[in-house]
């Protein structure tokens, strides 16, 4: 079986394990989840250099930092399906007493969670701030980020964005996924913001497209390129252009599946539409 095909195997599964987490607990956010499991997917099994033997510092390893936090659910179970707890802790997904919070947290040790993430706009600064200290420590790894297309409505992220290039921060890969759709409706009805790459390329910023970003092959090849641009005086931006709900056909084209869950029957039609490929927890 090819790399590709074993990656898009994990997909489904990462897929049926965010539809089920959310419909557990009628809460949660599916449509971004269901848009990046391929993203996230492939950087865990094929682009990140890492250990699943997890100590907070991350030193000698790339780091990845989810700054769009509320999708959580393809978080924890790409970190769960690469080793780093067990998968049938999943099932705790927004109870009491769980390690897997609707939005990542640290205090309840969750391997594979290095800072508290939800309030958007902040994750491209703890990302520069990791990059940097990489640099000091003579560390040569990358660090990703990911963050929303309407997240950067945030104006956090434009002053991180201004100092990464005036710092010369070229060890930082930070994505953005385009789904161009967010809570409320699409980004351009809540606050169009005209061309991210020319925004991005006026801030000093390295930007490189990936236009099919649930092709599994084409994230591949793009990230690759993506990192083959480190380490020249410039941040990267990737542009990673997605399908909110990707892989169900009702959830797919329209913002309604932001932050709703399935009842139990489309529950079982979304399933049938991802059969299972590594088991169910």
């Amino acid at each position: 079986m090819s790399k590709t095909q074993q990656i898009q195997d994990f997909t489904q599964q990462v897929r049926r394990d965010i539809l089920r987490m959310v419909h557990a607990v009628s809460s949660g956010h599916p449509g971004g989840s269901l848009g990046c499991a391929e993203f996230i997917s492939c950087l865990y099994q094929e682009i990140m250099e890492y250990s699943s033997d997890f100590s907070m510092d991350g030193k000698n390893e790339d780091l990845f930092f989810l700054s769009n936090g509320h999708i959580s659910p393809v978080f924890y179970s790409v970190l769960a399906h690469s080793g780093f707890f067990p998968v049938s802790e999943l099932a705790t997904f927004r109870k009491m007493d769980s390690r897997l919070q609707g939005h990542p947290t640290t205090h309840e040790g969750l391997p594979g969670i290095r800072i508290a993430s939800g309030s958007l706009g902040q994750g491209m600064s703890v990302g520069i701030g990791t990059a940097e200290a990489k640099k000091l420590n003579g560390d040569d790894k990358i660090v990703y980020t990911l963050h929303g297309d309407g997240e950067i409505q945030e104006g956090q992220i434009w002053e991180a964005a201004m100092y990464a290039s005036a710092k010369k921060v070229d060890n930082l890969i930070s994505t953005i996924d385009v789904n161009e759709k967010q809570i409320d409706g699409t980004t351009d009805q809540v606050l169009a913001m005209g061309s991210i790459k020319a925004k991005f390329e006026a801030f000093g910023w390295d930007v490189l497209e990936i236009k099919e970003g649930n092709d599994v092959a084409a994230i591949l090849e793009g990230m690759a390129e993506a990192k083959s641009r480190t380490g020249k005086g410039k941040p990267v931006c990737v542009l990673l252009y997605t399908e909110m709900g990707n892989g169900v056909d009702f959830m797919m084209h329209t913002h309604a599946w932001h932050g709703k869950a399935p009842s139990d029957e489309q529950l079982e039609n979304a399933l049938a539409q991802n059969p299972a490929t590594l088991g169910d927890y």
